[in-house]
């Protein structure tokens, strides 16, 4: 194995010819990569990661899904339109937004985060509205952005962390603050102690993986009343708690899973499927009483109008390249690639959005609880 710091390449482009210099020499193009890039050279590691992508070297985790996940405010956006918990969270710019944005998440006390931050750096617990505020005015006086939490209160000073390779959770670790510090990261002084995960937490971190498009990652979980509550998806996570913890040899898997998957590169489908004018790729969801309902994949006609399924998602289950012969039913969601305008015809109007009503809180919550956030540890 060959360790190179990411700053030290340099990026060449030639039509058809994608290139990389190591300290200004040609690289021996590998065939696979590990990608650890720190938070503070996010912009251009992922450049980097990016190039040896379409040099078609494998990597588990793409540039993208680095991006993704290292921004809490993008990150959370992705989740937010899929069926897995997470902590209720606002965002806004102007500072008479600010009190509204709190009381919608549910008072204080409230967790103040940076959007970028790493090992707990960052991340503020405010136990009053107008301590919240001055914080948050603050913050933006000096051109930070933050985001407004949920304090979930019955965490108490507790998280959990999964390590997820290729959407296996491979071992768990329970995180727990010390003293007064609020924060579980390691690095902040928490204990970590190896758990049998809940399935339902394992399956919340498998999700999220796959959301965010990672195959080796940390997925960190407050354990809520109603369940996981997904904090965060690290990218570059650390081995060195979850392997004290749980005396697992995670580093080993790691890379035994990357040498297994090295002669399969990740296709990126927006650049290779965008050649052949006027294909795409789209969702198609067979609604109740759709002529679809009932019917095989082969008695759809969907191949002969020039549509391939390449997945069928039927509840929490996802069912690749599913066969001929298997039946649909009402509120399945295919994965189609094929003739835009035939697909076109093939789905119903976008229903309107009709808006939950969400009271606010007439009282604030004062128990204590642990809110966290850690990019490495």
């Amino acid at each position: 194995m060959l360790v190179q710091d990411p700053l030290h390449f340099s990026i060449d482009m030639e039509e058809g010819e994608p290139d990389l210099y190591y300290r200004g020499k040609a690289i021996n193009v590998p065939d696979a990569i590990l990608p650890r890039v720190g938070t503070s050279i996010t912009r251009y590691g992922t450049t980097v990661v990016r190039q040896f992508e379409q040099m078609d070297v494998y990597t588990p985790n793409t540039a993208s899904g680095i991006g993704n996940s290292r921004d809490k405010l993008r990150s959370l956006q992705i989740l937010s339109r899929h069926d897995i918990g997470i902590p209720r969270t606002a965002y806004v710019s102007h500072k008479n937004d600010v009190s509204d944005a709190i009381a919608r998440v549910g008072g204080t006390p409230v967790i103040i985060k940076l959007i970028e931050g790493t090992q707990g750096v960052g991340v503020i617990l405010a136990d009053k509205p107008e301590i919240a505020k001055a914080i948050i005015e603050t913050l933006h006086s000096a051109n930070q952005n933050v985001l407004i939490q949920k304090f979930v209160a019955e965490s108490k000073g507790k998280d959990v962390r999964a390590f997820v390779i290729n959407d296996r959770v491979v071992g768990a670790i329970r995180r727990t603050a010390q003293g007064q510090e609020f924060r579980s990261n390691v690095h902040r002084g928490g204990v970590a102690t190896a758990i049998d995960l809940d399935p339902a937490y394992e399956k919340a971190a498998v999700r999220a993986a796959q959301i965010m498009g990672l195959k080796v990652c940390g997925v960190d979980m407050l354990e809520g009343k109603n369940g996981p509550q997904i904090m965060e998806i690290n990218s570059s996570p650390g081995l060195e708690g979850i392997e004290g913890a749980t005396g697992l040899d995670i580093a080993s898997a790691v890379i035994d899973f990357i040498c297994d998957q090295a002669n399969m590169p990740e296709i990126d489908l927006r650049q290779r499927l965008t050649v052949s004018r006027g294909y795409g790729v789209t969702d198609i969801t067979i609604q109740e009483g759709s002529i679809f309902v009932g019917q095989t994949v082969a008695q759809t006609g969907l191949r002969e109008q020039d549509v391939v399924v390449l997945t069928l998602k039927r509840g929490d289950s996802v069912i690749s390249n599913p066969k001929s012969s298997r039946l649909l039913e009402a509120n399945d969601t295919l994965l189609c690639y094929g003739k835009v305008e035939t697909m076109k015809s093939m789905i119903p109007d976008r229903p309107k959005r009709r808006r939950k009503l969400k009271p606010l809180p007439s009282t604030p919550v004062t128990e204590g609880t642990t809110h966290d956030e850690n990019t490495n540890s």
